[in-house]
């Protein structure tokens, strides 16, 4: 059972984006990270236990060429095994700065020359992976960048194609032992899923397709890969195979935000029907299926929800934010 907590201010309120909301947990500082997108900038608060915000900060994104102010599509934090990054996309490019926001190590531009003219150029979907940062395109590609331990040296150093169709976002889970495991997934508007084994070189595993409804929101547990779509359904699939192991008619519109608590298994999803969901999934080691279980249901009256998120690893709370709603709220388990 979860309870409203004291919801956290916003200076000024949520873009209605899905999966505008990232969540940095720093147990060692007892201090929670929130970023959230809306228009040019990104809002980024530090909040304690309690919910009382500590320190603020405004990034906006970098102009690049063009005549109008560029818009941010997501804001999230990438923990690498050395160091923790934070990204910003835009229509411009991707700004990468250390984890506060204070330093920005890393610009890349968007190539105006691979657009036509009609099509709006953007980035969106962010994963790390090892050492490396996954950013999704408009075009359908998937930018893989190399992260030095320190420093800004930071080198694209592969694109990868498999996408007909604007990427939407991208996940990632720690490598397994086995070669032939996956650890990211990336999904398009066409509802398309790419499973991919990182490495020197990714190498692409399988394809899913999709069946006419846009992946807002993808998830990766244990060879598992949780799938969120416009038309309020949750897909859970087996990546080596591709094959669907659950349909959950889980919400009744679109899904924004699909999140994972990878120590308990728990599975969030947030939908502009208002309501956000729990559910526990599980795996029988006998027969190798997916089980699913409900646990806990929230509706935010009078809010189209465009962001949700676990605030720790073991998913006992979550935060949510909503379209013009200038506060993020809280939730706890008793």
């Amino acid at each position: 059972m979860f309870r409203r907590q004291r919801s956290i201010p916003l200076r000024g309120s949520a873009a209605a984006l899905c999966n505008n909301l990232s969540v940095l947990h720093l147990p060692v500082c007892n201090l929670t990270h929130f970023g959230v997108v809306h228009g040019p900038s990104a809002q980024l608060l530090s909040v304690a236990p309690e919910g009382v915000p500590l320190a603020q900060r405004q990034l906006h994104a970098k102009e690049g060429a063009g005549v109008s102010s560029p818009l941010i599509t997501q804001v999230h934090w990438c923990a690498l095994p050395f160091r923790v990054l934070l990204v910003l996309t835009s229509h411009r490019g991707i700004q990468m700065y250390e984890s506060d926001g204070s330093v920005m190590v890393y610009w890349h531009a968007l190539d105006s020359r691979d657009a036509s003219p009609v099509q709006a150029m953007f980035a969106r979907g962010i994963a790390s992976c090892g050492h490396f940062i996954c950013v999704g395109m408009w075009s359908g590609r998937v930018l893989v960048f190399d992260i030095p331990a320190k420093g800004p040296n930071i080198v694209l150093s592969e694109e990868l194609a498999g996408h007909p169709t604007s990427v939407t976002d991208i996940a990632s889970e720690p490598a397994q032992e086995q070669d032939c495991m996956a650890d990211v997934v990336t999904a398009d508007d066409s509802g398309l899923l790419c499973v991919w084994r990182s490495g020197p070189e990714f190498k692409l595993l399988t394809r899913i397709p999709g069946f006419g409804v846009p992946c807002t929101s993808v998830q990766l547990w244990k060879g598992i890969a949780a799938a969120g779509y416009g038309n309020g359904q949750v897909r859970l699939y087996e990546t080596s195979t591709g094959a669907l192991h659950v349909q959950i008619n889980a919400h009744a519109r679109a899904i924004c935000a699909l999140d994972l608590a990878p120590e308990v298994g728990k599975l969030l999803s947030a939908a502009e029907d208002t309501f956000v969901h729990i559910w526990k999934l599980s795996k029988r080691t006998e027969s190798g299926c997916t089980e699913v279980e409900h646990c806990h249901g929230e509706c935010v009256p009078d809010t189209q929800v465009c962001g949700a998120r676990f605030c720790d690893p073991s998913g006992s709370s979550f935060a949510v934010t909503g379209y013009d709603l200038a506060e993020i709220l809280r939730f706890s388990s008793e």
